[in-house]
């Protein structure tokens, strides 16, 4: 009946009367009180209370490192030189060959060298002869001599004469006086051969250890000019499963580095491995002295050389490059550890600036300047805990050791498993 009543309505024109909980007058004003409600739910800030970030307090063994930075170093390294000069005829090795000791690696050309060793040779044969007929010279003039003092003998001093005597005696010390210096001849010749010989043999460029080539810097046809200076050929390692770490150690850690000291350290070749390495020694003396005498100027900057000993089984490793080692120099005892974050965190401090209240402190845990940048050990500090009430507690610690992100704490009011403030929460944007 009703539904035919609305269509008669409808067909007629009129309009049918709306009940009245969807009229626009009744929902519209209803939306508004709605949404009024949730704005002020939304942007009223609840009870205006300060968000923390908080970290928990816990017990454990402090591990302290000295990091620095250096580059890797064959144990033994070896520069190969040519004390011959001449031109190159031979390069038998390449970069990254196995060499064993004694091994060819070059030859220099020999033709000037091979000339000489005959000329050695000519002047050594010379010099024997000169030897041989200096020697008959001598027994021919000391005969002569005998056979006068024979006949002075006979005659009773009257022949031959004194002169003839002292003359015959002076050809003899002659004689002598030829065949040492002749025989001088001998050995001087002998010398040059031996020279001449010498400098053959080292035109033979020889492997002085067993090893691998680093570089090779010396091609076929090139001429090696050695008159001033041994020019180097190949650079060798001797040994490259055990290497070298060389690191500049700070002058403020050097006094917690020590023989023996484990160490692990990374190269950007393998991003994510830690190598082990131990340290075999740390330099008294800086390495920025000679360079400050060299250069005439004085470095601020003071560091002192730390090599350290690597195990390079599977040859990963290669020499030069760039690592940076962490040295394990002490380890705690089980002790109370916080976050430096939690020491150095101050409560926000609320000033009225033109009738505006505005926080100021470090809210946000990102302030490091000033005397909470640094905690030393045996300083007192306060940290805070968060109440029942949501308002901060202080609680005094006296601090120890820190590896720079956790701090060795005593307090006999703060407890292991409570949770200390490290920042303000940043509020999201609107």
């Amino acid at each position: 009946m009703n539904q035919t009543a609305h269509n008669i309505d409808a067909f007629l024109g009129e309009e049918a009367e709306v009940p009245f909980w969807k009229r626009k007058i009744v929902w519209i004003p209803v939306l508004v009180i709605a949404l009024t409600a949730l704005a002020y739910a939304i942007f009223s800030g609840g009870d205006n209370r300060t968000d923390y970030n908080t970290e928990a307090v816990v017990t454990g063994s402090l591990e302290l490192e000295v990091t620095a930075t250096g580059n890797l170093r064959p144990t033994n390294q070896v520069e190969v030189g040519s004390e011959t000069s001449g031109r190159v005829d031979e390069v038998l090795v390449d970069v990254n060959d196995v060499v064993v000791r004694g091994q060819v690696l070059a030859r220099i050309n020999t033709d000037v060298i091979d000339d000489q060793i005959q000329q050695g040779r000519a002047n050594l044969n010379a010099a024997r002869a000169r030897v041989e007929q200096a020697q008959t010279t001598l027994e021919v003039d000391t005969a002569q001599l005998e056979r006068l003092h024979e006949v002075f003998r006979l005659s009773e001093g009257r022949v031959p004469s004194q002169q003839e005597l002292h003359a015959a005696e002076g050809t003899v010390r002659r004689g002598q006086a030829a065949l040492l210096s002749s025989q001088a001849d001998v050995v001087s010749a002998q010398a040059s051969l031996s020279t001449a010989q010498t400098n053959r043999d080292r035109a033979v460029i020889r492997s002085p250890v067993s090893g691998v080539v680093l570089a090779r810097q010396v091609e076929p046809g090139q001429t090696v000019a050695a008159s001033f200076n041994t020019p180097t050929l190949f650079v060798l390692a001797e040994d490259l499963a055990v290497m070298q770490l060389r690191v500049d150690v700070d002058e403020a850690d050097v006094g917690q580095v020590e023989f023996g000291q484990s160490a692990t350290f990374t190269v950007d070749a393998y991003p994510g491995r830690q190598f082990p390495a131990v340290v075999e020694r740390i330099d008294l003396a800086s390495s920025n002295i000679a360079t400050a005498e060299s250069s005439g100027q004085q470095n601020s900057v003071v560091e002192y050389e730390a090599r350290l000993t690597v195990q390079n089984a599977e040859g990963l490793l290669r020499a030069g490059m760039t690592a940076t080692a962490a040295i394990a120099t002490e380890r705690t005892d089980e002790q109370m550890l916080v976050p430096n974050s939690a020491i150095r965190f101050r409560p926000p401090v609320e000033e009225e600036t033109g009738g505006v209240q505005v926080q100021r402190g470090n809210n946000f845990g990102l302030e490091r300047e000033g005397p909470e940048a640094t905690i030393s050990a045996g300083s007192r500090q306060t940290v805070y805990v968060l109440g029942e009430d949501g308002e901060l507690q202080p609680i005094s610690v006296t601090t120890g050791r820190s590896d720079g992100r956790m701090t060795v704490v005593i307090s006999g009011e703060l407890e292991a498993g409570m949770q200390v403030v490290t920042s303000v929460r940043a509020q999201e944007a609107e």
